[in-house]
């Protein structure tokens, strides 16, 4: 895929990712101010193995749809699931934190969840090559993925005051924006063009 490709993708899912988070936010504020509800790592564990579920079936199917391999569209599928959506959810949240001064604890379900992640990855991955959906799922992804991101920094900070809100929305949209076109857009490519360059050699 080409830069210039890459980079419309990434201009044309801005609108949706901007309205999302916002929505994600207006939604948590709701729940955690309004309602009295604590939100733990509980709440984040399913959000962010549901977005290793979707992330799977969107990478593996895009993959699928040019190179209808499934065993390959299978790993790359996992592999863009696990990569992308541990680099979304927990890594680029806890990095923006340190930045703004949010002290966020560093949990990594690959690390201390690894079964799990891996056996939803999987889900995943399967369902990406049976049902063949590559559009659908990518937008759910993204939503999916901003809920799994400000989940991670409310479940994990060590104190979060409102103020921190406007600074969440900072770091979720750029948590989510970059690593979801990468994983559905961009990482299938990567492997197919390398397999194209080693087929013509």
């Amino acid at each position: 895929m080409e830069v210039k490709q890459a980079l419309k993708e990434l201009k044309e899912h801005i609108p949706f990712t901007v309205f999302a988070v916002g929505v994600a936010v207006l939604i948590v504020l709701f729940i955690h101010y309004l309602l009295k509800q604590e939100i733990g790592k509980e709440v984040f564990h399913f959000f962010h193995f549901l977005h290793v579920i979707v992330s799977a079936m969107a990478t593996g199917a895009i993959y699928y749809k040019y190179r209808p391999s499934v065993l390959a569209a299978f790993f790359v599928g996992i592999a863009g699931a696990v990569i992308i959506g541990s680099l979304s959810d927990v890594i680029l949240p806890c990095l923006g934190g340190l930045v703004l001064n949010i002290h966020i604890h560093f949990h990594l379900p690959l690390i201390e969840e690894t079964l799990q992640t891996l056996l939803f990855a999987s889900l995943g991955g399967i369902l990406g090559v049976t049902i063949q959906v590559s559009k659908t799922p990518h937008f759910i992804h993204v939503f999916l993925s901003v809920f799994a991101s400000l989940f991670y920094i409310l479940a994990f900070s060590t104190v979060f005051a409102p103020v921190y809100f406007l600074a969440s929305f900072l770091i979720v949209f750029i948590a989510v924006i970059i690593p979801c076109c990468l994983s559905d857009i961009v990482f299938p490519f990567l492997f197919l063009k390398r397999e194209k360059k080693n087929t013509l050699q």
